[in-house]
This record gives C-alpha cells, sequence and structure tokens, in this order.
C-alpha cells in the first residue's frame, strides 16, 4: 500500500474530537515556526535577531507538511504566510493603512501553493523528500523577489548578516547559497521527526550521505568565508558625512519641510566644521520634498518655490557636493499629448548649487509607489488613491554618478534589498553603493535593522562598500567585507564622518554571473517534481 493510502484513514477514521485535536496541534506548530522564523531575523524581541534559530525554524513546518492531506496543505500554507509575515514585518502597519491588509494576504497566497509543493516532494521521494523539499523552498523565495510583487523580506538566508564567514558564501551564490544551507537543516529534522522521535536514529543512519555531504559542504563555506576577505588596507578611502535628520519629510507639510530643511543645514554645517576634509555630504530619501527642478524652473508654488531657493542658496555656499533625495517634478506629455506634472523618487547630485547628476528610482514598491494595472483594475486604484497613496514616475536609467573621481551609484529606500538592481549598478562602473532611505515611518528599531541587514548582503555579492544615509536609521557604513564600521543608533539626529574604502581591485562570481545558483535551484526543484510525477506515473501505469 502506497503512503499516501496509508495515511488517509488515519483522517477518514478518526473521531471529530481527535480530528480536532490533530487540527489544533498542527496549527500550533505553524503559529511556533512563524514565531521562530520571525525571531530569527531583527524582531520585536531583539533588535540584532537570534539567527541559530533560522537552522531550525521551519522544522514544524515540514512535520506538519508529512502529518496533513493535500486540502490542508492549502490551507495550513495560507495560515502560516499570514501568521509569519503578520509577525515578522508586524512595523508595516505604520507605513500605509492598506500594508498589513496586503502583505500577509499575499504570503498567505504564495504559501497556499508552496505547501502543496512541499507535500508533493513529501510525497514522491519518502526517503529523501528533504532534500526536494530544501530546493523548494529556495525556488520559492527566489521568484518572491521578481516582478511587481517583489519583496526580499523574509529570505531566510538574510538572517545570516551577523555570521559572516557563512554570509560570504553569498559573493558566490548570491544569498540563495546561503538561504539553502539555513533551510536544509529543517527540513532534515522535519522529516527525521515526521513519524515520531523513536525513527529519529533510523531516518538519521538512512540518511547519513546526506547528512555528511551537507555537514562538508556548511563547513567549506564558512571555511571560505574566512579565508576569503578583501583587503582594505592599501583601497583608497572616500571621507563621507551623512546626515540623520530624523524627521519623516511627509507629516507636516512646508513647516515640516521648513524645519527638515533647518535640521539638514545645520548638521551637514557641523559635520563640515568637525572634519573639513570631508569630500561628500550625503542626505536621505526625500530628505526635501519639494521638487528642486520643478520649483526652479515653473515656479507654481511661492513657499515651495521659496524653500528652494534658500536650499540652492545654501548649496551653492558649500565646499564640497552634496547629494539630495527629492521629489524630482518633471513635465511630461500624457496620452492625449497634453502637458502635465510626473514625479519621480529621486537622488540629485549637486555641486556648488548646480544640478550635476539624477537618479530616478528604477524599483518603486508596489501599491503605495506603484501601480501598473489602472486601467484594468480602475477600483483598486481608486481605493489606493483615497488612502492617500503617492504614486511615483518609474525611472529608466541606472545611474552612476561621479564625484572627486569617486563612482558611486545611490539605490533609494528598499532598492538595496534586491541583488540584481545593485549588481547591474556595479556592472555599469560604480565603485561604491550609497543607499538613501526613508524609514522613520516604522517608529519600529526592528523595521530599521531588517532593511540593513539585508542591504548588507549588497555589499558582500559584490564585494564593494555599501553606504546608508537614511532619516531615522540605520546610517551606517557597510565595508566589502561585510563588517559594519561606523553606525548611527536609529532614531537620532545627528550626523556620521567615515572613511570609505574605494575597493575596486576584485570582482566576484555573483557579480559576474548573477543569479546562476538561483536558477540552478529552480532548475532542480523543478525537474524533481516533474520527474518524480513521471516516474510514480510511469509505476502505476505498468502496475
Amino acid at each position: 500500500m502506497s503512503r499516501t493510502a496509508a495515511s488517509s484513514p488515519r483522517l477518514r477514521g478518526s473521531t471529530p474530537g481527535r480530528l480536532l485535536t490533530s487540527i489544533g496541534l498542527e496549527l500550533l506548530l505553524l503559529a511556533g515556526s512563524a514565531v521562530l522564523f520571525a525571531l530569527s531575523f531583527p524582531s520585536f524581541l531583539s533588535r540584532w535577531g537570534w539567527f541559530p534559530l533560522a537552522f531550525i525554524a521551519l522544522t514544524p513546518v515540514f512535520i506538519v507538511v508529512h502529518r496533513c492531506g493535500w486540502v490542508r496543505s492549502v490551507l495550513y500554507g495560507a495560515f502560516f504566510g499570514f501568521v509569519s509575515y503578520a509577525l515578522y514585518n508586524y512595523w508595516l502597519g505604520a507605513f500605509h493603512p492598506l500594508t498589513l491588509i496586503i502583505v500577509p494576504p499575499i504570503y498567505s497566497a504564495y504559501f497556499l501553493a508552496v505547501f502543496p509543493l512541499l507535500k508533493a516532494a513529501d510525497t514522491l521521494f519518502p526517503r529523501y523528500g528533504f532534500i526536494l523539499q530544501a530546493l523548494i523552498w529556495v525556488a520559492y523565495e527566489y521568484a518572491k523577489i521578481q516582478g511587481f510583487l517583489g519583496y526580499a523580506y523574509g529570505v531566510i538566508g538574510f538572517s545570516q548578516y551577523l555570521f559572516l564567514p557563512l554570509a560570504r558564501l553569498s559573493s558566490v551564490t548570491g544569498v540563495w547559497g546561503v538561504s539553502l544551507l539555513v533551510v536544509f537543516p529543517s527540513a532534515l529534522l522535519g522529516n527525521a521527526l515526521k513519524d515520531g522521535r523513536a525513527r529519529v536514529l533510523p531516518f538519521l543512519r538512512r540518511t547519513r550521505l546526506a547528512v555528511m555531504l551537507y555537514a562538508a559542504v556548511f563547513a567549506g563555506a564558512v571555511i571560505f568565508g574566512i579565508a576569503v576577505k578583501a583587503d582594505l588596507d592599501d583601497s583608497p578611502k572616500w571621507k563621507v558625512a551623512l546626515v540623520q535628520q530624523n524627521v519623516d519629510p511627509w507629516r507636516g507639510g512646508n513647516k515640516t519641510y521648513a524645519r527638515t530643511l533647518e535640521i539638514l543645514t545645520r548638521l551637514s554645517r557641523q559635520a563640515l566644521a568637525e572634519d573639513p576634509s570631508i569630500d561628500i555630504v550625503i542626505w536621505s530619501e526625500t530628505s526635501f520634498v519639494p521638487a528642486i527642478d520643478w520649483h526652479t524652473r515653473y515656479r507654481t508654488d511661492r513657499v515651495a518655490y521659496g524653500l528652494v531657493r534658500e536650499l540652492r542658496e545654501f548649496l551653492s555656499a558649500q565646499p564640497v557636493p552634496y547629494v539630495v533625495g527629492n521629489d524630482d517634478g518633471q513635465l511630461a506629455k500624457d496620452e492625449r499629448g497634453r502637458d502635465i506634472r510626473v514625479d519621480y523618487n529621486a537622488a540629485i547630485l549637486f555641486d556648488e548649487g548646480e544640478i550635476l547628476q539624477t537618479y530616478r528610482k528604477l524599483h518603486l514598491v508596489p501599491f503605495t509607489e506603484h501601480f501598473p494595472f489602472r486601467r484594468a483594475l480602475p477600483g483598486v486604484y481608486q481605493w489606493l488613491k483615497d488612502a492617500d497613496t503617492h504614486f511615483w514616475e518609474k525611472g529608466t536609467e541606472y545611474t552612476v554618478f561621479d564625484s572627486g573621481g569617486v563612482r558611486f551609484s545611490t539605490p533609494i529606500c528598499f532598492e538595496d534589498t534586491f541583488p540584481y538592481l545593485n549588481r547591474e549598478f556595479i556592472r555599469r562602473g560604480a565603485e561604491v553603493l550609497v543607499n538613501m532611505t526613508n524609514d522613520s515611518w516604522s517608529t519600529a528599531v526592528a523595521c530599521e535593522m531588517q532593511h540593513m541587514s539585508i542591504a548588507l548582503f549588497r555589499a558582500l555579492e559584490n564585494r564593494r562598500t555599501l553606504l546608508r544615509s537614511t532619516n531615522g536609521g540605520i546610517t551606517c557604513v557597510i565595508d566589502p567585507n561585510g563588517r559594519i564600521t561606523a553606525m548611527l543608533p536609529p532614531f537620532v539626529e545627528d550626523y556620521l564622518i567615515a572613511e570609505a574604502p574605494v575597493y575596486t581591485e576584485e570582482g566576484t562570481l555573483y557579480t559576474r554571473w548573477g543569479d546562476w545558483f538561483a536558477l540552478l535551484v529552480v532548475i532542480l526543484a523543478v525537474s524533481g517534481l516533474v520527474g518524480g510525477l513521471g516516474y510514480r506515473l510511469l509505476g502505476r501505469l505498468r502496475r
């Protein structure tokens, strides 16, 4: 009798009481797994996170996937997706009233599909299904950061940002190799425990070759991470001042804009007075909201133009270049040929008050910055607009700035969470990555730390320095080896002066080949599922 047939009578023959008890236990296991998953990252209990938990956090998931039937696997996937992301991204409620209505349900839908795939791997390969399950998990992580809904938060490899010897594997495989090494123990333990504790040792004896191979690969990855580090002693140093004004510029209108400008200019003057050898001053995302170029050209708002003029007068008197985050308004034509204003979330390089280069954000936040389905889903679009959503136009160029001979690019906001985007900046000549972020809206240290921990992998993947200039945190310098060499506390008004290594000596396999490992994992996962299903069907036909 097949495993599926053997397990089905256990459910069909159960009394209602036993069935409810079983469901309750399984939901409790999934809720426990969701809690462990959230605590593996920076969370409401630990600002740094407890990264060792990530290696066992998903064990209950794989136990439940084995115990439940196909229908329950779908429902349990929806349950786990909602609970895990509601706990992990609890701070989204402060970002926008719609986010907690949108994000956890999206992950319910994702896991609604993932859990049956995990169930299929367990059913098709009773002995070594855990290997395929680990591949499926990483394939799902790669898929979930693609396209309009792409969202990198929750990739389990990012939990290892403090375990640098392992995290440095990302210079070869991207974060995906780290994720595979992290999720594998949960898949293994979940399968070892799925038939009870009495079956653990026999299971481990049967699978000892896989266990030994994992241990060897894990040890090799750690040794690689210890041995392969960039030598930064001879690298040129770029002295930067990163200004953290600790004001959410979107709250309060012109009065807030004026107060923010006063803080930014005051802190910048203080930084330059403390160290006149600073090469560049960097402000955060939308640190100055009124559209500088627009109001300089058209002057449609007297108060906004006054603030723009004050800013440009300040910048024209400065001895160093500035990078300013701004709502960049530009004149464009609509579909009927009429002149309209479009707005970009932008970073602008100024020198002596003049605009030298502008970068316009390429990867916009879904629903709250960008919604491409206005015509197909007009009701949803209007719903978002009624909730005070500020839509931006999407940029088109991977801008590489040049200031004093240092070439750098400025991923804005959560753009520093996407591997493909930052890799492309490096491939186009950027020597340093400069993230400009507004995270102060969250009022949660966990949000700031989660963002920073994900961004840290961009430095590791490309072996380049990453600077983060934020309005509330985490403002910091991360060197090409993934070390946080300087950092401001979150939610304070301050500036950070630091020397950033401009390391260009050695590229990485990830920079050259990109997400090759993730694509390999996707191919193996799909091939395993299709091959296992084909083998099972062929066996039935023969019988």
